[in-house]
This record gives C-alpha cells, sequence and structure tokens, in this order.
C-alpha cells in the first residue's frame, strides 16, 4: 500500500490517487510490485535529524529513501520516503519549475530508489534523471 503522511508540518499532497496509480504503474513497468510505500513530508529540520542520525550527514537534502525490500526481484518494494516540502520548493524556484512539478519529481525519484536505481556517481545520475524524465512524461499524460 502506498500512503502520504505528514511528519512534522501541515501539507497537503493534490491528486493523491492519480500519484498513487502513477507510482504503481511505473513500479509494474519495471516488473516489481508495490509493498508497503511510505511517503513523509517534513520540514527542513526534521529530515536533518534524521540525516545526522542514520546516515552520519549533517545536510540538508530534499529526500531520503529507507528501502526495506528484499533483494529477490519476485518480492514487494517496501520502503519510507522522508521528502522535506521546505527543500523541494527551495528547489523548485532554484530550477525554474513548480512546486507540484518539482514535488512529482522527488516522488518518483525516492520510488527508483527502491527500484534500485543510484545516483552517487555521474553515469547514475545520468540515468535515474533520464528514468525520472521518461517516469514524469507518463504521469503529464495521465492529467
Amino acid at each position: 500500500m502506498i500512503t502520504f503522511n505528514n511528519q512534522d508540518i501541515s501539507f497537503t499532497l493534490k491528486n493523491k490517487t492519480l500519484l498513487k496509480a502513477w507510482i504503481k504503474a511505473t513500479i509494474e513497468k519495471k516488473k516489481r510490485k508495490a509493498g508497503d510505500i511510505n511517503f513523509i513530508f517534513c520540514s527542513d529540520e526534521h529530515l536533518l535529524g534524521v540525516n545526522q542520525q542514520f546516515l552520519n550527514h549533517n545536510t540538508y537534502t530534499d529526500i531520503i529513501t529507507f528501502d526495506y525490500s528484499k533483494e529477490d526481484s519476485k518480492m514487494p518494494i517496501s520502503g519510507d520516503i522522508f521528502i522535506s516540502v521546505e527543500r523541494v520548493e527551495e528547489n523548485a524556484k532554484k530550477f525554474g519549475k513548480t512546486k507540484e512539478n518539482e514535488m512529482h519529481r522527488v516522488l518518483i525519484h525516492g520510488t527508483l530508489h527502491l527500484l534500485g536505481y543510484k545516483d552517487k556517481t555521474k553515469a547514475t545520475k545520468a540515468e535515474m534523471t533520464k528514468q525520472e524524465d521518461l517516469c514524469l512524461k507518463d504521469l503529464a499524460k495521465r492529467f
């Protein structure tokens, strides 16, 4: 089950049903099944604390994905995806995107991490961006 939750902020995600269907379809296109995937919207400060506590990083970020999936590709993917709404809004301004478009990119970015995509090297980051763009085109067809 795909859920959207708030941690320490008040935030309302628009088009939840459509977004859940899009995320599920993305997972199924990659020949996987959706398990329990929790998107947790929070503040910069909350996500900084998560980053410090679990990853030993002292930096702000827009997203942290905790993957609870088994290596077995027949098992459903599961995880917690923490998203800083403040950072997403800041990045939208920085990259000249709408807040909604940037939020959609971050939602699918976390999902792609659960599907095994990485973004630590130049090559893996380029592939991640390519996959995000393909997924966002699919979402645009649904609106």
